[in-house]
């Protein structure tokens, strides 16, 4: 089993949907299952559920956030099934199965999850490179969390049987807690050019987000941008 792919469930609310979440996991090849805040965890329904996937409950992690459950993560994908607002990138499960597949085993995934009744929100989205939706009914778009999940790892499975033999070198992608302290020093700094307003932010920050996201930073460009931003503040010091 790839062990550098994680599911990610954010405060799933049945225990039967994570012992049917460890199953469909299971099917696929994949091990890693981590839980944010889960209502019941661990659960004799989620054993039951689970079937022969016990292995995989057992070494869930459980976490207090979603920043915790993905700060060694170099790519995170967040699924839903709304519109928002303020558009995000997205992809389907197979151009988000692909882009997964092109990565090394030395670069940390995780696809997220959110609730049953209302999934992911935006600010958990905020953490996100990309939006996975997957294809539904318009007029019935209700998609069982265990079957979604199966869905995303179908699509892995299938795109890691195809990279086989096909291996290229690819550069580290950022981790994302090193994101979020370029995010942070980006932020004081346009507080400090006063081109952010710190009283109100409206929906820069987010855009911002989304910009560098989208572009999936690899460690040294976070390096430079960091650089970059350290040298305005003692040009401005």
């Amino acid at each position: 089993m790839p062990d550098h792919i994680r599911i990610v469930l954010v405060r799933p609310s049945h225990p039967g949907n994570i012992g049917a979440t460890a199953r469909a996991m299971m099917t696929m090849g994949l091990g890693r299952l981590v839980l944010v805040q889960p209502a019941c965890f661990p659960s004799q329904v989620a054993t039951d559920r689970a079937s022969g996937a016990v292995g995989i409950l057992k070494q869930a992690v459980c976490c207090d956030s979603l920043q915790q459950a993905i700060a060694d993560c170099h790519l995170v994908l967040g699924t839903t099934a709304r519109d928002r607002t303020v558009e995000w990138p997205q992809c389907t499960p197979r151009e988000a199965a692909s882009r997964i597949a092109e990565l090394s085993s030395e670069q940390q995934v995780a696809i997220v999850f959110g609730t049953e009744r209302i999934g992911l929100s935006n600010e958990e989205l905020d953490l996100c490179h990309t939006m996975v939706r997957i294809p539904c009914n318009p007029e019935f778009s209700s998609l069982n969390l265990a079957s979604a999940v199966q869905i995303l790892c179908y699509e892995i499975m299938l795109m890691m049987d195809l990279k086989q033999g096909h291996e290229r070198p690819t550069e580290t992608l950022a981790k994302q807690e090193d994101m979020q302290r370029f995010y942070s020093h980006l932020h004081e700094v346009l507080v400090e050019l006063e081109f952010l307003d710190e009283d109100n932010p409206r929906l820069l920050d987010r855009r911002l987000h989304r910009l560098f996201n989208r572009a999936a930073l690899v460690e040294s460009e976070v390096q430079i941008l960091r650089g970059i931003l350290t040298a305005i503040q003692r040009k401005n010091g």
